[in-house]
């Protein structure tokens, strides 16, 4: 085994095929910078071109790809708060608020060398643990899986930031979008409201992109400033401070490491969910977490990061070994291992045993060149936010109007975007968490599918599996802990008996916000009333959880008094000037207006002369008027910028664009390859 692990080292050190993996990093780093792109995106546009290419050079070059991607989504996930791909949305909670400190290349530094040693341990994990994982991922059956499901729901207390009954409501609010669609076992559709685009469910990308991009490019343009960075901590000076942080916290990245290993290496659980559960376990297990985490803690991005790197190592474990893909991108690399000939199974641990090796090799050097390639250019892209507001913010928003597009390529990728975009916003302002519902929408689908298959063929014999009841009581201890401990403080700290107060000043924005939640949640339990059994379980059960939340919250909010008071000009601003400290709450609304009125207009404007039309004349108006540039500026940026997404989304990418009414009136322009913009 040995020497067939220096011989595949030897195959992958090969200069053409080294060339390759390299070729495939670069591509993966700039897919991973791009929101709304990623892996699928990379492997499903490069697959056709691998087909001429030897077996071990395709499965180098697309490994290659693979690997990184989640190494560079940090960047705009650091500068911006915006996430690359949806793997990168817990390094938002810290990453973002250290660019905020100043501390950019900080970030860069703790992510890159936490990226990289996770992706070696993924790498290291994939080498070693095929031949022991196999007997226990093959004990792992649906109830084992949903389990593991609703342990991961259970991580939202420790992602709201403290306010664990908002963050348990939000995760019900995210299970409940994510029952919308034909319910496939009763055939029955769910809050589709007779659209076609509903019935396969809302896309997870313009969702997770409008939660937590509109949001902060929202904010960029209200104060329009952009994330400030001090010039020593641009420099080389700054990125070593983050190298020491991730050597510092070494064991906190082992551990994170092997999370997403494993993790990885399950089929269903998905790089969505990974990261949160090494980020929730990092914010459990470390000294001082509670107080920092969320606010620029750098062992927040140690933890997402390297399981984020370490889960493709993972991943690959039940691709190769059952030829069973964890995720999507694995099922098309599994399509690639068809087509070259390659059928994954026992004869990857014997006979093919070159091609396993030559895949560890490729993770661990495709993780090494990405990182490095990163740290080379971290001052460029730290100095990426010191470009002024009016320039950078349309810019961002403009690619991430094209990012949302590619959740299923039809209109409704728009509009979820705008929508889930105000709602993001409006819970930043009322301080409920968003990564709660994220977590709650990613696992939403996963639990109702793990739910039915165990019904369905244990009955209720599942419940009194080993493996479900030790992970059933870890999840109602952690949920149950903390909420308990908070109510035997207050109780401790009342001298008299415990007399709840009536708060008179409840009627607030938040107040206002969570009753609207409870409206929600009580039409969506009404609606789901007449279903049969199977289409209504969920949705009834987690609406009937989520409405015991938002009660608590509601009577907390009206029976205790916060304290310390605010002065009378913070609660006429409340928190919409928060962030703002430098402008009226007057300013704040009217920008924000201004703002989403913006965002309309793409998508009015998308529909009648097309989405890249749109995002030209959207660049150049917001440009000469949020940004207040000069007409050559704005002219310049706007030609450019829609020439750069013109060339990589419509002759590279080959983008369907949706029609247009223009298209309708002139379908000449449609038969032109150069012109089926509209």
């Amino acid at each position: 085994m040995l020497d067939m692990a220096l011989s595949a080292g030897a195959i992958v050190l090969d200069p053409e095929r080294l060339t390759f993996v390299a070729l495939g990093v670069l591509i993966g780093l700039a897919l991973g910078v791009i929101p709304g792109l990623g892996g699928v995106v990379g492997l499903s546009l490069l697959l056709p071109f691998t087909f001429d290419m030897d077996p071990l050079t395709a499965l180098a070059f697309l490994v290659g790809l693979q690997a990184v991607v989640v190494t560079s989504d940090t960047i705009p996930a650091v500068l911006f708060g915006v996430p690359g791909t949806v793997g990168s949305a817990a390094t938002i909670l810290d990453g973002h608020p250290m660019a905020k400190k100043g501390l950019a290349a900080r970030a860069f530094g703790a992510s890159f060398s936490a990226s990289v040693l996770g992706g070696l341990f993924g790498a290291l994990f994939l080498a070693l643990s095929v031949p022991i994982l196999r007997p226990v991922i093959l004990t792992f059956g649906s109830p084992e899986l949903l389990a593991f499901c609703v342990f991961g729901l259970s991580l939202v207390g420790v992602l709201s930031g403290g306010a664990r009954l908002k963050g348990l409501a939000a995760a019900t609010i995210g299970v409940m979008i994510a029952t919308t669609g034909e319910e496939p076992n009763t055939a029955i559709e769910r809050w589709t409201f007779g659209t076609l685009y509903l019935i396969d469910g809302i896309p997870l990308v313009p969702l997770a992109l409008g939660l937590f991009a509109i949001p902060e490019l929202a904010d960029m343009a209200i104060a329009r400033r952009v994330v400030p960075i001090d010039a020593q901590h641009a420099s080389r000076q700054g990125q070593l401070e983050g190298v020491k942080d991730t050597l510092k916290n070494f064991w906190l990245m082992i551990r994170c490491s092997a999370i997403g290993s494993v993790l990885g290496a399950v089929p269903g659980i998905g790089a969505a969910v990974i990261d949160w559960i090494a980020y929730g376990h990092a914010l459990r297990s470390e000294k001082g977490a509670n107080e920092t985490f969320g606010k620029g803690d750098v062992r927040g991005v140690i933890a997402s990061e390297s399981s984020n790197n370490a889960k493709e190592g993972g991943a690959l474990v039940s691709t190769i070994a059952f030829g069973v893909p964890a995720t999507a991108a694995m099922a098309l690399l599994l399509g690639a291992f068809l087509i070259h000939g390659i059928t994954p199974g026992p004869d990857m641990l014997s006979t093919r045993l070159d091609v396993t090796y030559t895949l560890v090799w490729t993770v661990a050097l495709a993780n090494i060149l990405g990182s490095g390639i990163c740290f080379l250019f971290a001052n460029q892209l730290a100095s990426i936010a010191k470009v002024r507001v009016g320039l950078l913010a349309p810019i961002v928003l403009s690619v991430t109007f094209i990012g949302a597009f590619q959740g299923s390529r039809q209109w409704g990728d728009i509009v979820v975007l705008f929508a889930f975009g105000a709602l993001g916003w409006t819970m930043k302002r009322v301080k409920w968490p968003r990564p709660p519902l994220l977590l709650g929408f990613v696992l939403g689908g996963l639990i109702e599918r793990y739910l039915f298959i165990s019904f369905q063929r244990y009955d209720t014999d599942w419940l009194s599996r080993p493996i479900v009841l030790t992970v059933f009581a870890i999840t109602l201890y952690g949920i149950s802990k903390p909420l308990l401990g908070r109510l035997l403080s207050m109780l401790k700290r009342e001298r008299q008996p415990f007399v709840a107060r009536f708060n008179s000043e409840f009627m607030n924005k938040d107040f206002v916000f969570t009753l609207g939640i409870c409206v929600f949640l009580i039409v969506c339990i009404l609606a789901a009333a007449d279903w049969e059994l199977g289409a209504r379980l969920v949705p009834f059960v987690v609406g009937s959880a989520g409405l015991i939340f938002v009660g608590l919250q509601l009577t907390t909010s009206m029976l205790i008094r916060p304290t310390p008071q605010p002065s009378e000009s913070a609660k006429a601003s409340m928190d919409l000037q928060a962030d703002f400290a430098d402008l009226s709450a007057s300013d704040v609304r009217r920008r924000a207006f201004r703002y989403f009125a913006w965002c309309s207009f793409v998508v009015v404007a998308a529909t009648v002369i097309g989405l890249l039309p749109a995002l030209f004349v959207f660049l150049l108006g917001f440009t000469l008027t949020e940004g207040r540039e000069r007409w050559p500026v704005a002219v310049a940026v706007a030609v450019l910028t829609s020439a750069a997404w013109y060339l990589l989304f419509h002759h590279v990418l080959r983008v369907p664009w949706p029609a247009a009414w223009l298209g309708d009136l002139l379908p000449a322009l449609r038969s032109n390859p150069l012109t089926n913009l509209f």
